[in-house]
């Protein structure tokens, strides 16, 4: 097993990057990291303020080099991207009544699980799952 490997980036699909930036950055609180022209099309990242080597790719069907992939990429986007962003927080209540009041998609009111963490559930305009946990005592 390799020690080297960490994690910096995952595409995360959408619709409208304009309409992503202004969800993932304004509603859910993320700091852009990357904004600039790419090959036609634009690459946009952000990323939780206190994990600065993790970026979000907000990507489009349209960065997507090979046709067949690009139209499984537009298909997705019509039926719902469903990929889950999971992050953690110190207060879930207040994240949630946070981005409820800001308009995000309830999918869960927080719960305590017997897991030991208190959670909630949002969906972004494209279908993606975003929770939200607190580890408890």
């Amino acid at each position: 097993m390799s020690k080297d490997l960490a994690l910096s980036h995952v595409a995360l699909l959408v619709g409208d990057q304009d309409k992503a930036l202004e969800f993932y950055r304004d509603v859910i609180g993320l700091e852009v990291r990357q904004d600039m022209p790419f090959f036609g099309a634009r690459w946009l990242t952000v990323g939780p303020v206190g994990q600065p080597a993790l970026e979000f790719i907000l990507e489009v069907p349209a960065m997507v080099p090979d046709d067949a992939l690009r139209a499984a990429a537009e298909a997705r986007l019509k039926s719902g991207a469903q990929s889950t962003l999971i992050f953690t927080t110190d207060a879930v209540d207040d994240t949630f009544a946070r981005l409820r009041d800001a308009g995000a998609e309830v999918t869960q009111e927080p719960t305590t699980q017997p897991y030991g963490m208190r959670d909630c559930g949002f969906r972004d305009p494209w279908g993606n799952h975003l929770r939200f946990s607190e580890v408890l005592g």
